[in-house]
């Protein structure tokens, strides 16, 4: 094999413009940069300075030695519209980043020094001449301020996203490398599980390519041989009592090693032994939508998934790592791979099957119309059938998904709602294109046409009907409803949701000066890029808070909303059990620092979101749902067992006075059950709705309920303070109060990561909060924040 990896000569098409640029791996962005021949595109306004570079060619050059021997070059990943020369000769034509190639260049190579070169072609200008070839106008969503970006097998949110940078960056990411062509290997491993009481029955399929071999194959104590019959293998092998893989808070995701052995020649998979069922039936309500695990029904919790950065060569395997364990840590069990992005690469599936993250995975398909071609459907085809070859043994993969809110598409532009049928047929070709390349992979596969549906061949509007299917539901924020809405929907599956809030100040600080720090000013408005998205913010903040005068408690305050709304749905849909099966909300992780729906800051650091999804996603729970003048408090579990669960509620004066006003409990198994109900009658206008709960499996928390909009109460100052000490390379406040204190927030002068955040906190009690630095010798300083220091206290310099 010969390595093609390391540095490159990048220059633009006219070569005003070079650098040196590290393939695979670095987008051509980044290596602008570096270089020093762009400003960093995060900071301030640059996006706009750097936007010029995908409206060029772009050539990577490099020497390399070889022996001159026949050989096949191997890429995966590029990006996108690429041609491929060695010694000047065209090796490879590439039209996809989803697609991997293997072409023998055998008759362009010589003994000795070889030159290759890769000209990746303008994405703007190659989009333009598909758009004008089309037979008929495809619409791009209006989320893309570069055009054309759905006409090209490429991550469609390069051209832009509600949450994304525009760039449209260039580059090769996966494999780059030239082997032998005689080599011999074994490829497209695929696995199916057959499950029975105290056993798995593994069927083996494999290519090969070279001489015939016998294959030996093992897992987990058991093995096969098989002979290679035509290039392919098919083998069976059965293994008795299996330990199963279970999603997070199921179990453990037991992986086990499988080997398959020809010759010299060893190709190796970790494979989880489960079975996963997608439970999608007619009832009385319409259209169920839900998971079993091992003949278990488990509860889909967790979040979207999007690239973990604008630019890939940004991208790092130990920081998608630490995003995967905060959703784990957060109780979540599963991840959807949203259409818009990528198929992230082997190893972000391998971090999931080891932590127990099950995955939906979408096809690369969002919010747009697309064409139906020959030339673009063959590349859909090979594209569906290759992903879902390369992941089909992933114990983390749940289900595929043919794409993103495709069908809603067909009803947001002139073109496709003035003549509905035409695009109707076109996408069915599409989705049809699609499905049909995964079963040819997969026949087994758990499939879901498009997301939102109400189920397949439904066209219906799954935005708003929550009575089949999956469903994304978006009222709350593009309709600027009250948080009180989603508490009206009683959804199968709510695939979608979200509010915004804005990123962190330790993030606010890598893109803007302390001067630029307003809302409306150009800066921040350039990172905030959904049209209206600033004005619901605070319009949001008006209807719930007194407003923050300083802007780092407006910041606080908008974390604090976009918490309290999606805490609102999750709560109410999870004491919907099992009527909805599934909350998995807009989103995990944010691509660059930017406002947007995330709960994870650009980074990894956790806002007030994730600390409450951590609560709301407790296995075991107690959550408050308001029914009129009533509250009920319904206990709610996820676990295998039955428990019992006790609750005591109290109305709780500002003052930190409780009196106790019911109690309940009861046996909770499956079925989300009701402990009590609280006529909200008997609590006055300055006290709110405090409760604590205990499990039979020793499981105990609390929470509040406010009756009345946070404004609508005097709070007083709790007088909030902290003893600190450390403790090894953490650091722990001790809090005490003289009041209430509601949502209780540390902050430290150094990145890190706190284990709590947003408490409340009575006097006569403490609590104590944990943060461990990302720099274990740095020496943090601390402030408190909360709901009366945020919205009630007067900012410096003004009377109280």
């Amino acid at each position: 094999m010969t390595s093609l990896s390391g540095p490159w000569a990048l220059a633009d098409e006219d070569g005003a413009h070079g650098c040196e640029i590290r393939l695979p791996g670095e987008d051509g962005i980044t290596a602008l940069h570096r270089a020093g021949l762009i400003p960093d595109p995060y900071w301030g306004r640059n996006e706009y300075e750097c936007r010029w570079v995908c409206e060029r060619d772009w050539v990577a050059r490099r020497t390399f030695e070889h022996d001159g021997t026949p050989a096949d070059l191997v890429m995966d990943e590029v990006d996108t519209v690429a041609e491929v020369r060695i010694n000047g000769q065209v090796v490879a034509e590439t039209r996809s980043a989803f697609r991997s190639y293997r072409v023998p260049v055998g008759d362009a190579l010589k003994a000795g020094g070889n030159e290759i070169e890769i000209t990746f072609r303008s994405p703007v200008r190659e989009g333009a001449k598909i758009a004008a070839d089309l037979p008929f106008p495809v619409p791009q969503t209006y989320n893309c301020p570069i055009p054309h970006g759905n006409l090209l097998r490429k991550q469609h949110c390069d051209f832009g996203w509600d949450w994304n940078i525009a760039l449209a960056q260039f580059g090769v990411h996966g494999a780059l490398r030239l082997e032998p062509s005689d080599a011999p290997r074994i490829e497209r491993l695929r696995v199916w599980q057959d499950h029975a009481p105290g056993r798995v029955r593994l069927t083996v399929a494999a290519d090969y390519t070279g001489p015939a071999q016998e294959a030996e194959l093992s897992i987990a104590g058991a093995t096969a041989t098989a002979r290679f019959e035509n290039g392919r293998l098919r083998a069976e092998l059965e293994i008795e009592d299996p330990v199963l893989w279970w999603p997070a808070g199921h179990g453990e995701p037991v992986l086990h090693d499988l080997t398959v052995t020809a010759g010299d020649l060893t190709e190796a998979r970790r494979i989880g032994l489960r079975q996963i069922d997608l439970v999608s039936e007619p009832d009385e309500a319409g259209r169920s939508f839900g998971l079993r695990v091992n003949g278990r029904d488990v509860f889909a919790k967790g979040a979207n998934w999007i690239p973990a950065d604008a630019l890939n060569g940004r991208i790092s395997r130990d920081g998608v790592r630490d995003l995967l364990q905060s959703a784990v840590d957060a109780n979540m069990n599963m991840l959807r791979v949203w259409g818009g992005g990528r198929y992230e690469p082997d190893w972000f599936y391998d971090l999931c099957d080891e932590m127990g993250l099950m995955v939906w995975q979408d096809f690369m398909f969002a919010c747009s119309l697309y064409p139906s071609t020959e030339e673009f459907l063959a590349e859909v085809a090979a594209e569906a059938e290759e992903q879902a070859a390369r992941l089909q043994h992933h114990a983390c993969l749940a289900l595929w998904c043919g794409d993103n809110e495709l069908v809603g598409a067909l009803t947001w532009y002139p073109e496709s709602r003035a003549d509905r049928d035409r695009y109707l047929v076109s996408y069915d070709r599409l989705n049809r294109t699609v499905e049909q390349g995964l079963k040819r992979a997969d026949p087994a596969a758990n499939w879901w046409p498009s997301s939102p549906s109400p189920g397949p061949l439904s066209f219906g509007d799954a935005w708003h009907d929550d009575s089949s299917g999956d469903m994304h539901f978006w009222s709350v924020w593009h309709e600027s409803k009250d948080f009180e809405h989603y508490r009206d929907v009683r959804p199968r599956f709510c695939s979608e949701f979200g509010f915004q809030s804005y990123p962190s100040m330790d993030v606010i600080r890598t893109f803007a000066d302390p001067a630029d720090w307003n809302i409306a000013n150009p800066i921040f408005e350039s990172h905030q890029k959904n049209v209206g998205g600033n004005e619901r913010i605070a319009g949001t903040m008006f209807r719930y808070f007194r407003w923050p005068q300083r802007f780092e408690d407006f910041v606080w305050v908008s974390q604090l909303q976009q918490a309290l709304a999606i805490k609102t749905a999750v709560t109410s849909w999870r004491s919907l059990r099992p009527h909805c099966m599934g909350t998995l909300y807009w989103q995990l992780n944010d691509t660059w620092p930017v406002c947007s729906w995330s709960s994870l800051d650009y980074g990894g650091g956790w806002k007030l979101l994730h600390h409450f999804a951590r609560d709301f996603y407790r296995p075991v729970t107690v959550v408050a749902v308001p029914e009129g003048d009533t509250l009920r408090l319904i206990g709610v579990n996820d676990t295998a067992e039955a428990v019992e669960l006790s609750v005591t509620v109290y109305a709780t004066a500002l003052d930190g006075a409780a009196r106790e006003i019911d109690k309940g409990s009861a046996s909770v198994g499956g079925t989300a059950a009701p402990l009590a109900e609280i006529d909200l009658a008997q609590v006055g206008a300055n006290e709110v709705v405090t409760f604590g709960w205990t499990a039979s499996n020793g499981d105990k928390a609390g929470d509040i309920f406010n009756p009345r909009p946070w404004k609508a109460y005097d709070l007083p100052d709790p007088k909030a303070r902290f003893d600190v000490r450390q403790d090894g390379e953490s650091w722990t406040l001790t809090l005490s109060v003289d009041a209430m204190a509601f949502f209780l927030t540390a902050e430290a002068d150094v990145p890190g990561r706190w284990d709590r955040a947003g408490v409340h906190l009575g006097p006569g009690h403490t609590t104590d909060l944990t943060f461990t630095p990302r720099d274990g010798g740095a020496i943090p300083r601390f402030t408190l924040r909360h709901l009366h220091s945020a919205t009630m206290a007067a900012p410096e310099g003004v009377p109280a």
